[in-house]
């Protein structure tokens, strides 16, 4: 199987990178991470977790791919949710709108499947991300599990990774929910110098976060 992990910063996903990188996910024998987070704000902020991103995928020698930042797109699909709370409606639309992306992404590229980090966040619900997967992808996962090959080795940021492949149908692309090693991801973390965000991403989830409001210039939010 050929998987698009979806990344929302380095601290997240360090241990899923790591155990994909290590061949530890049965049926997995190829993935690249997808940095497709629209959602975060400001654009200095997003500059920061791309980087740090970047720096982990090269240091361990995995692809990464970056999607287009449209912080008004994403505005658009969350259009009248600015006021709901963290974990609500509007997360929801969230992980819809990166979901639809990672699909047509998947498909364009090869890719057989996508899965994400988006739960593993003490700001974020694991169930909600799995519901809000399982609205965009609708074709079940494979109940077949495949051995996977020797650890994936191939290093660089490609935004192109077409050559060779097959083109597949959005509608054969599938969710495929992960439990992540919890214990894998904080050892990294505290081993490692990441930079450290104060507040899930958007605008609207830094008044929920009293370190976010302190630690960020005051930012008007537009509407």
């Amino acid at each position: 199987m050929k998987l698009v992990l979806m990344s929302c910063c380095a601290p997240c996903s360090a241990g899923a990178i790591k155990q994909l990188a290590d061949g530890q996910i049965p049926g997995v024998d190829d993935f690249i991470v997808l940095f497709f987070n629209p959602n975060i704000f400001p654009a200095a902020e997003y500059d920061k977790r791309l980087a740090e991103q970047i720096r982990y995928c090269e240091k361990l020698g995995v692809k990464y791919a970056i999607g287009e930042y449209d912080h008004a797109a994403w505005r658009d699909a969350v259009r009248g949710m600015e006021d709901a709370p963290e974990r609500g409606v509007r997360c929801s639309a969230c992980f819809k709108f990166r979901f639809e992306y990672a699909r047509r992404w998947a498909a364009e590229h090869g890719y057989d499947a996508v899965t994400s980090v988006f739960g593993v966040s003490r700001h974020k619900d694991q169930s909600q991300v799995d519901r809000a997967g399982y609205d965009v992808f609708p074709h079940p996962p494979s109940s077949q599990a495949m051995t996977p090959p020797a650890p994936n080795a191939w290093g660089g940021g490609h935004s192109d990774a077409t050559q060779n492949v097959t083109r597949r149908g959005v509608e054969n692309i599938q969710y495929i929910p992960i439990n992540w090693d919890e214990a894998l991801r904080c050892e990294i973390n505290r081993a490692s110098d990441f930079y450290r965000q104060k507040y899930c991403g958007c605008e609207f989830s830094m008044r929920h976060d009293t370190n976010a409001t302190q630690n960020t210039e005051k930012i008007m939010v537009v509407r």
